[in-house]
Order: C-alpha cells, then sequence, then structure tokens
C-alpha cells in the first residue's frame, strides 16, 4: 500500500510547500508537493484504476498511480516550481499548477519531456477569447483540438503523417489524454454535471492531439502563420472530425470547390444563429496540398475558394433558420457562411501520401482559436 497523490484540485493543509524545482524522487527533507495524499494499491494499475474510479479521477481506461515518487521524478526532469499556477480553469475555476498537471500527466502515461507541450496547451486554452468554460459546460460534443508545429514534433513522436489522427502508434496520445485529464479533475468537467453534452465525442477521452507535415507541406506552419516559430501549439474548439473523400478531382480548384461543398451542411454549428461568429479548419494530405498549391499559389486564395464554395443558399435552410439570421443580418446576398470572413478557414497539411481524403473539423463557434509557444521553462 502507497499513497497516491490527489490529481484534481484542493491540498492537504498539513503539508508545507518550499520553493524547490529539482528534490529527486526520494523528495526532500521538507515535502514541497502540497496536492492530499490517499492510500490506495500502487503496485497494481487495475486495483488502482478501480479505485481511481471511484474517487471520480478516472475516465474509464487504466491510469498509473500517481505516487509521491512518480510525481517527482516528473518533476524533476523538468524546471518549474511544483506549487507554479499556470493559469485558471473554468468550469469551477480551479487554480491549475505545475504539481497538479503533472499528477494527471503521471496518471495518462505521459513522459516528463511532455511537461511544456501540455502547459502550453493549457494556457491557450485557459485565454479568455477560447471561452473554456461555455466549451467545457455545453451541450456540445466540442473539445479541444491541440496541433503542434516545430521540432519538437519529432522528440515527442507527434504524429503528423499516416493516420495522425487515430492507429498511428504513438506514446504522443498519452500527451492529449493527460490534457483531458487535467480538464476533468483541475477544471471540474463532469458529464451531466458541469458538462450538460447531449453526445460527448470520443476526442473527450485522448483528446485530438496531432501535428503538420511540415517537410510536405507547401504552406508555412500554421502557428508561425499566426505569429509563432518554431515549437508551438494551436487550440481550436472542434466538433469532431469529418472525412471528405474525392476519388474524382485532379486539379487544385476542383479539389477546393469538393472540400468546400462537403463542408458546408445547415446543421453545422457555423450556420446557426446561437453562433455569432465561426471558424473551419480543414486538413489536406500532401499528394492534394502540392496539387492545390500548383493551381493556387496564394494560401489566402485557397481560404477563400473553400469559404465561398462552404456557404449555402439561404433558402436552401429551413424558414425559421433563415429568418433568424436575416434578423443578425448574415444573409449577403442571399447566402450565408460557415466562417466568419476567407481568413478565418484554416488549412494545414497532415496525414498520409494515399492521398483521396480530406478532414474538416467545424468549430464549436465561441472559441476563438489561440496559438502559444511551447517554452522550456526558466533556467535553472
Amino acid at each position: 500500500m502507497s499513497r497516491a497523490i490527489k490529481p484534481g484540485a484542493g491540498s492537504s493543509s498539513q503539508q508545507k510547500v518550499v520553493n524547490l524545482r529539482d528534490c529527486g524522487p526520494q523528495g526532500c527533507e521538507l515535502d514541497w508537493l502540497s496536492s492530499q495524499r490517499h492510500e490506495a494499491e500502487a503496485d497494481d494499475v487495475m486495483e488502482f484504476t478501480r479505485f481511481a474510479m471511484e474517487k471520480g479521477w478516472g475516465d474509464g481506461l487504466p491510469v498509473i498511480p500517481p505516487t509521491e515518487a512518480r510525481v517527482r521524478a516528473f518533476l524533476a526532469r523538468n524546471n518549474r516550481y511544483a506549487d507554479e499556477v499556470i493559469c485558471s480553469l473554468p468550469p469551477v475555476n480551479a487554480d491549475c499548477t505545475v504539481e497538479k498537471i503533472a499528477i494527471n500527466a503521471v496518471m495518462a502515461g505521459a513522459a516528463p519531456e511532455s511537461l511544456p507541450l501540455i502547459i502550453a496547451a493549457l494556457e491557450a486554452m485557459a485565454a479568455s477569447d477560447f471561452e473554456l468554460f461555455g466549451l467545457n459546460a455545453t451541450t456540445a460534443p466540442v473539445v479541444p483540438l491541440t496541433l503542434v508545429n516545430g521540432p519538437i514534433r519529432d522528440t515527442l513522436n507527434i504524429p503528423c503523417r499516416h493516420g495522425c489522427l487515430g492507429g498511428a502508434p504513438t506514446t504522443a496520445l498519452a500527451i492529449g489524454r493527460a490534457i483531458r485529464l487535467v480538464i476533468k479533475n483541475v477544471a471540474g468537467q463532469e458529464v451531466n454535471v458541469t458538462s450538460q453534452t447531449t453526445f460527448g465525442t470520443p476526442g473527450r477521452v485522448a483528446g485530438i492531439l496531432f501535428g503538420e507535415w511540415e517537410e510536405r507541406s507547401p504552406w508555412a506552419p500554421l502557428a508561425e502563420r499566426r505569429g509563432v516559430k518554431g515549437d508551438a501549439v494551436t487550440v481550436y474548439g472542434t466538433m469532431g472530425t469529418m472525412n471528405i473523400l474525392d476519388t474524382t478531382s485532379q486539379s487544385g480548384p476542383e479539389f477546393l470547390e469538393m472540400i468546400g461543398k462537403s463542408l458546408g451542411y445547415p446543421a453545422a454549428n457555423g450556420f446557426s444563429p446561437a453562433m455569432p461568429y465561426a471558424e473551419i479548419m480543414v486538413a489536406v494530405n500532401p499528394v492534394w496540398a502540392q496539387i492545390i498549391h500548383r493551381d493556387v499559389p496564394a494560401l489566402e486564395d485557397v481560404q477563400e475558394m473553400i469559404w465561398n464554395f462552404s456557404s449555402l443558399e439561404a433558402n436552401y435552410l429551413t424558414p425559421k433558420h433563415r429568418a433568424q439570421l436575416e434578423n443578425q443580418n448574415r444573409v449577403i446576398n442571399g447566402r450565408v457562411y460557415l466562417a466568419t470572413e476567407p481568413k478565418d478557414v484554416y488549412v494545414v497539411c497532415c496525414g498520409g501520401t494515399g492521398g483521396l481524403h480530406a478532414t474538416g473539423f467545424h468549430s464549436f463557434g465561441s472559441c476563438l482559436t489561440q496559438t502559444r509557444a511551447i517554452l522550456p521553462g526558466p533556467v535553472l
């Protein structure tokens, strides 16, 4: 029987906290971890998983017991203070400390080297314009998508090629899961309590985390286009993945027409009167990306073509739906648009070289995409 550390909000009033970055797995003379301890079976993963589920910490998959030694070892590989507050996370608005992130990362099986990426992603999600409260509490199945740019893709084995959205065997899955456990255990997202999601989504278990295949992309990395070069994360509130199949098109304009028209369906959040604005993200495989770039060299033109093709004739909508959009001045020359402006269409290159498919990520509508640099932390 060992002591597991609580992964959620709250701390033990009996613990003393000292500002030391690295005491090693054996700890210090004074205890520098402030989270509440629980006596639990730490040698049997399945037994601890049962215990974690009873406590409300688990997600249904096996979890690694976050013993003091494991959490200290995780933190010892990094250079952040354990009690450093990274952000406040809704809906319960709890302080998210480095210690709490480490505990949940250990439970998920994430490597210590992933801490800077996780911190950057959480900082981005906590930005007020991302509207994490609405995302976590809504009836919709929305989940933050985390797109990774920079050399860290290779360091952490972030998938960006074949099967990058699922199926590629990679330890990066644990990084996405660690973020989701933080949202559950620290932010307090709980189905039918703080989250009113009707159906949910598989992405709320391990997240949607992947990279751009920058080496095959004809466009600058998305983070760089948004002002951040090198290692970076971009978080985007998505309703899930949508497959787009095209076995017929041969030119860039043809592919863009098929992509755009596939994205535009009446019940997408971007067409909802309840959403004042929306974005759209499209992942294009490298084969199509090269053809599109050959025929439509300017990315701005690519965005505008997708924006136009994804719009719908207002008369195609139900009368009540159309009337509400008309009252909001969102019917323009008889059409309604999925994204607010062409600049709100994000195009990225990833996926396998088999071609034939693109993936659409419809936005929730009230979450504005955020990009943050992945920083190693302060110098020791």
